[in-house]
């Protein structure tokens, strides 16, 4: 991109925001009143969020149920492009529209489970113990108890030594898929089903991240909104097309989700066009924007949908959360 030509928003697809950026922040949302089509004003909605999410109640628009669970794959191996920060989110911003949603913790740093209350010191019964012993998820899934039906499977630093202990086991990348299709809420048809899985991933192409992507269906990449975060993308892409090839030819990459966007920049937008320009309609049109909030959330063992629910981080989430659902839905 020519950064001493003008900004062209008109190019960036239907859904351009204000100003030069392709994608939606909070702050376009409320302004363009997307979220919730009724005559409240953005702070009375703000507000109304935060009032329901501290009274412990869902929101008022529930969600459309998916016809079977979504088993979702969140990955990245670039670091820092906020793929944990999403998972917790995203997840908790499902559960407050009134859906069933199950996180597997994958990253030996355990920092989903850290972001969602869940005790996950060593000994406890985690990911590991499903992968590497066999052990039944209902013996290890834990409910948060920040989000009435949000539901962790642990992840501990024995998670760290998983990589090698599996590579002497029987089928070791589809032990995973094996212990989550085994698991009664994700294949039941009752009330009482799980509506999504969202699988966080470690920040590397191993095992772990193989298990995962042999057990999904679905992929969520965040992208962070900078040039590095593209670099990456192509070793990504070629595993992802191997693992179909080869182990789970029914994954499909079907939503994408810029993480760290600052619309006052022409790198953002120049990313979004990049990433729109490849992924197409694969790409949320939701962006989440740089927030302190969403950082600070996680040292009070909190997503920011429970940490402050009225900021632009978690609007945006829960927007995007919205959006995903909305999309997947009309499939």
């Amino acid at each position: 991109m020519n950064q001493s030509e003008p900004m062209d928003a008109t190019r960036f697809g239907p859904y351009p925001a204000p100003g030069t950026s392709a994608y939606r922040t909070a702050a376009d949302v409320a302004a363009h009143s997307l979220a919730v089509a009724d005559e409240s004003t953005p702070m009375a909605r703000s507000v109304e969020h935060q009032l329901l999410v501290r009274e412990g109640r869902r929101l008022r628009e529930p969600l459309p149920r998916p016809k079977r669970a979504r088993v979702m794959v969140v990955a990245n191996q670039k670091g820092g492009v906020g793929k944990t920060t999403s998972t917790v989110n995203m997840a908790a911003a499902l559960a407050q529209h009134g859906l069933r949603v199950l996180v597997v913790d994958l990253d030996p740093q355990g920092n989903a489970s850290t972001a969602l209350s869940i005790d996950h010191h060593r000994g406890t019964p985690s990911t590991y113990d499903a992968l590497v012993d066999g052990v039944p998820l209902t013996e290890i899934v834990q409910e948060s108890p920040e989000v009435p039906g949000l539901f962790v499977v642990p992840a501990t630093i024995d998670l760290a030594g998983a990589e090698i202990e599996l590579v002497s086991l029987v089928a070791r990348e589809s032990r995973l898929r094996k212990a989550i299709m085994a698991y009664p809420p994700v294949t039941a048809e009752d009330e009482d089903r799980l509506d999504y899985v969202l699988i966080d991933c470690p920040p590397s192409l191993g095992l772990l991240t193989l298990n995962a992507l042999v057990a999904g269906e679905e992929m969520l990449i965040p992208i962070q909104a900078e040039y590095y975060a593209l670099e990456g993308l192509g070793q990504l892409l070629e595993t992802v097309e191997m693992v179909r090839a080869h182990l789970n030819p029914e994954l499909a990459i079907s939503t994408i989700l810029l993480t760290m966007y600052d619309a006052r920049t022409r790198l953002a937008a120049g990313v979004a066009e990049e990433v729109r320009s490849h992924f197409g309609d694969q790409v949320l049109r939701t962006a989440i924007p740089r927030s302190v909030r969403i950082s600070e959330a996680p040292s009070y063992g909190q997503s920011v949908m429970t940490y402050d629910p009225g900021s632009p981080g978690a609007l945006s989430y829960l927007e995007a959360a919205r959006e995903m659902a909305l999309k997947g839905a009309n499939a």
